[in-house]
């Protein structure tokens, strides 16, 4: 896909929709415990530039202060995961499943494995890592 694809998506209500254009990062899975109690498993989430990304029904998002460094916004309707924001950080990231398709995403990496959930296994074969990744700004808990 080309730096200048677009990509839409939306909550599982359609109450929030969002347009993206241009370059995401590839996907990346967070096993920490805040992402774990948040969606049951893991966020698998891209990010993409703040400018580069247009919401719709923005009145329609509630944000959670997570910690002293990051926010995480979700549908007040129905409740869907859609966004993580670190507050140093000039990119939103998105949850990679509320992308319609084709997203042409692609998860390379996992984080925060030493707090993934003892009932499953990561077996994908791609690096993981006990803690963040040295590319990443990420929140530590």
């Amino acid at each position: 896909m080309s730096d200048n694809q677009s990509r839409t998506g939306q909550c599982n209500c359609g109450a929030v929709q969002f347009r993206t254009q241009g370059p995401v990062r590839e996907v990346v899975a967070c096993h920490c415990s805040q992402c774990r109690r948040q969606s049951g498993l893991y966020f698998a989430a891209t990010n993409v530039a703040d400018d580069r990304i247009e919401i719709e029904g923005g009145d329609n998002i509630t944000w959670y202060q997570a910690s002293d460094a990051a926010r995480r916004g979700f549908c007040k309707i129905c409740g869907s995961a859609l966004f993580w924001k670190h507050r140093d950080d000039a990119f939103i990231s998105v949850l990679a499943g509320s992308f319609d398709k084709p997203s042409g995403l692609k998860m390379t990496k996992h984080i925060f494995c030493a707090d993934k959930g003892d009932f499953y296994e990561i077996a994908d074969g791609l690096p993981q890592y006990d803690k963040g990744s040295p590319d990443l700004l990420v929140a530590e808990e």
